[in-house]
């Protein structure tokens, strides 16, 4: 009987260490500093001694399916600390977490650092059998950048109070720290006025009217946001971007009686979140009072607030402002200046799977980590157009797996190149950056899994979809013109006296030419120098292990939230002539669910991008499957799509679409 106990017991360690091994790739962000060390400790029941978080960190110790008890023998220790020795940067959000057998042990120089070792160990437990297991190990960890952000318009669109809860409180867990709230815009003014009740009339907006925060739900959300170690900083944007204030007082910001108004309202706001900071715009407007920023600044800091402005807008001189935020590749750093690195970070322009590479590798403002001049980045979701579901905000607009791609970057550090430097593509499994990349979605995929289950997040595995991608033939604006792929596979190809070569390209989703191809400095796609009129093709072969249905997400035109454009006509995948064959059997576009042929932004948009609709059912036999694709391109601009997105998008997942399809081996040499 002893003997079979001691059994169950070590095959039961076994199964535990085996969970831990993979537990612990899962960290995200990675700590920069981590030794691993034999042993666990078992969280059962602990004695706590902390200064701080003693609410959090008793929730903390149920969750994990431990017990408080102050005769424990087994301790949780956290101690506030003058400084974290070997911490490079922002040591008020530093900490040192060591795990024993005997307990654990934080250290922290504020409430904030304690806060972030907690999400760490949140990460590191490993429940089994109601209770959690804890691998003995030692971190020292901080930020490389102090501000670590998204943005939500909610100006345009009304996004509820519970979901904004649900993002704030998931991100942070993430180490994410910053909550830009966009609460006014040219659609509706979204924050309650007790002075000027008319500003929230429903007349007075033009999208969701009605919709709009209370006082109280705002100083509410300022809350949540605190215990949460999460900034919450409020836009209140002027003097653009504001027909709801014209249309409501039938004057512009920038008149004398307009600035009266909207000092009463900055006094208002100012009253109503105890935040240091104050968001004031001033993009994509013309300036036609020339005092108007500089007194409005002056007002603002009177009353004891920071502010803020979008970059470009205002130019300022050091001391002017106390933070730029730069929103497009025209931004750029003034020495002297703090900034926000929001440049190539609108995730509403974001291809479901090719731009979180380029996200990922990405430096900030091209710096591996802060100086004076560059401290962090916000990605900004912005909903110009209309979508009628409040979860497909998130889920077109890839929030997910770009803000945990972020959450990283910004966490720790480094990146290969900026956003435009090597681009979406990932072409060699062999390079670094390949390899961080794939460590990355990995960790990524077993959050989805696990702490993410239930949320809007169209990602699945694509580090092992490879394809060939032939160099693109001129088709002379003849869509439907054939070229030599279309007749047989070849490596290269001889064309009207030229070379047309092959080269092997990753990714689920592939560009040739990015959306912001036309920018001074584009981003890198498959294609070096991508020209209009000219034929694509790609190929690969699916390995399956058996005849089988399957999912299949494809997309040629990932459609943008910023853009009116206009869906595709029933029977075709674009307005560009594309088309799929899967074993030499075409494969039709859905029935697409809007129909419209005016363009504008309060019609939303339908089943458009693939992660919104259903997965297409196909047949995959067991061997090899022949997936080919002919992407034809004539302008890069069109009267139906304003940004053409030279792309395409295919990866085969589950019928729910909630994973990627076991077992497929993409190979375009068909190798195994």
């Amino acid at each position: 009987m002893i003997k079979r106990t001691v059994l169950l017991l070590f095959v039961l360690l076994l199964g535990q260490v085996s969970l831990m091994a993979q537990k612990d790739y899962a960290l995200l962000p990675k700590p920069q500093q981590m030794e691993v060390k034999g042993g666990n400790f078992l969280l059962n029941q602990v004695k706590l001694n902390t200064p701080v978080l003693e609410a959090e960190w008793k929730a903390l110790v149920a969750e994990l399916g431990g017990r408080v008890n102050d005769k424990a023998t087994q301790t949780i220790e956290v101690k506030l600390v003058p400084s974290i020795e070997g911490a490079e940067l922002n040591q008020d959000e530093a900490y040192r977490l060591a795990v024993t057998g005997k307990g654990i042990t934080v250290e922290a120089t504020t409430e904030t650092g304690a806060y972030w070792a907690m999400q760490t160990l949140r990460q590191l437990a490993v429940k089994k059998g109601g209770q959690s297991l804890v691998k003995n190990c030692r971190i020292v960890d901080w930020p490389a950048f102090k501000m670590r952000g998204f943005m939500q318009d909610v100006g345009r669109s009304y996004i509820s109070m519970d979901e904004l809860k649900r993002e704030i409180d998931m991100l942070s867990r993430y180490k994410i720290n910053i909550f830009h709230w966009h609460l006014t815009e040219n659609q509706a003014w979204r924050l309650q006025s007790k002075i000027f009740p008319m500003l929230n009339d429903a007349e007075n907006m033009t999208r969701m009217p009605g919709k709009y925060y209370t006082l109280e739900e705002a100083k509410e959300l300022v809350e949540y946001c605190k215990k949460r170690q999460v900034l919450l900083i409020p836009e209140i944007d002027m003097p653009g971007h504001s027909a709801a204030f014209v249309r409501t007082f039938r004057h512009d910001m920038q008149s004398p009686e307009g600035m009266k108004i909207l000092k009463l309202l900055v006094d208002e706001v100012c009253e109503t979140f105890d935040v240091p900071y104050l968001h004031i715009g001033t993009d994509e407007v013309g300036f036609s009072n020339p005092t108007f920023v500089p007194e409005m600044v002056a007002y603002i800091r009177a009353k004891g607030k920071k502010v803020i402005s979008w970059n470009p807008g205002w130019k300022y001189k050091p001391g002017e402002i106390d933070l730029v935020q730069m929103w497009s590749f025209n931004g750029k750093v003034t020495p002297g200046i703090p900034h926000i690195d929001s440049r190539f970070h609108y995730t509403n322009h974001f291809d479901t799977f090719a731009d979180v590479v380029a996200l990922y590798d990405s430096r900030v403002y091209d710096r591996p980590k802060q100086d004076a001049d560059v401290v962090g980045a916000i990605i900004a979701l912005w909903h110009d157009r209309l979508l009628s579901q409040e979860a497909n905000m998130l889920l077109e607009n890839n929030f997910y797996p770009s803000m945990l791609a972020l959450a990283e970057r910004l966490w720790m550090g480094g990146g290969s190149q900026y956003f435009d430097g090597e681009g979406t593509m990932m072409w060699n499994e062999n390079t670094e950056t390949y390899k961080a990349f794939a460590d990355f979605e990995k960790r990524m995929l077993w959050h989805k899994e696990h702490n993410l289950k239930g949320y809007p997040m169209g990602y699945v595995k694509q580090t092992n979809v490879k394809w060939n991608i032939v160099d693109a033939f001129p088709n002379g604006g003849d869509m439907a013109k054939v070229f030599p792929p279309e007749q047989e596979l070849k490596d290269k190809y001889e064309y009207e006296g030229k070379e047309y070569g092959v080269k092997q390209a990753i990714g689920a989703g592939i560009y040739f030419r990015h959306v912001w191809g036309g920018l001074p400095t584009s981003i890198p796609t498959a294609y070096k120098d991508p020209k209009e009129n000219h034929t694509a093709y790609a190929y690969t072969w699916v390995y399956s292990p058996k005849n089988q249905e399957v999912g299949l997400w494809a997309e040629t035109q990932n459609y943008s939230r910023s853009e009116k454009d206009l869906p595709p006509k029933q029977g075709t995948w674009d307005y560009r002539g594309s088309r799929l064959w899967i074993n030499d059997e075409e494969v039709m576009p859905p029935t697409w669910t809007a129909t419209h042929s005016v363009k504008r932004n309060e019609i939303a948009l339908g089943n458009e991008n693939c992660v919104a609709r259903p997965p297409l059912k196909v047949q995959l036999k067991k061997g090899w499957n022949k997936v080919f694709w002919k992407l034809p391109v004539g302008k890069f601009r069109t009267e139906e799509v304003r940004l053409v997105k030279w792309m395409f998008t295919t990866v085969f997942v589950t019928l729910d679409g909630q994973k990627a399809v076991d077992g497929l081996i993409y190979s375009p040499d068909k190798k195994r």
